[in-house]
């Protein structure tokens, strides 16, 4: 009885512990813009930087954190590739860029910031994934919500350089 009692205790610890460990696994590391910008431009060996831009209002946006960022594969491809930033669309706090500050923009009920502004290239639709090279230039908005496995393919697209050699539809079997 004491082994058996032993024993289910045990088990339910490893458990409790591996799911600990799967959930500590899938977390992501969000910057601020500053951060990432700081990181690009004193690393050695620079990441691409992505950055989701999205609004506390956004339900859409929230159902990509939960489904999409937090997915073990995605987690993982991007800690490795990316420097992820995080920029609410309707953030107050100025932000520096290539020379200019970007501000708040007061407007209707809530406003924009300028720089979700430009990074979204005057569309603004939120979630909005934005990928940047390594020197910071843009490479692509993707706007709307994207489930794991087809963000994981634009990730790639980016991350792994294809888009140098390849068009998006070759690669995604889009130009068929």
């Amino acid at each position: 009885m004491k082994i058996a009692f032993t024993r289910s205790l045990l088990l339910g610890f490893l458990t409790l512990l591996s799911a600990s460990f799967n959930a500590y696994a899938q977390e992501v590391e969000w910057l601020s813009w500053d951060q990432a910008a700081e990181l690009a431009s004193t690393d050695k060996n620079p990441k691409k930087i992505f950055v989701d831009v999205y609004t506390d209002w956004c339900g859409w946006c929230k159902k990509m954190d939960k489904d999409t960022f937090q997915d073990p594969e995605v987690a993982e491809y991007m800690a490795k590739n990316f420097y992820m930033v995080k920029l609410d669309g309707e953030g107050k706090d100025p932000i520096e860029f290539k020379g200019k500050t970007y501000k708040f923009v007061p407007q209707g009920r809530k406003g924009y910031h300028e720089f979700a502004a430009a990074l979204l290239q005057g569309r603004l639709s939120y979630p909005t994934t934005i990928f940047l090279d390594e020197e910071m230039n843009m490479l692509s908005p993707v706007p709307g919500y994207q489930k794991p496995e087809p963000f994981l393919a634009i990730a790639k697209y980016f991350g792994d350089n294809i888009y140098k050699e390849k068009d998006w539809s070759s690669y995604s079997g889009q130009g068929k």
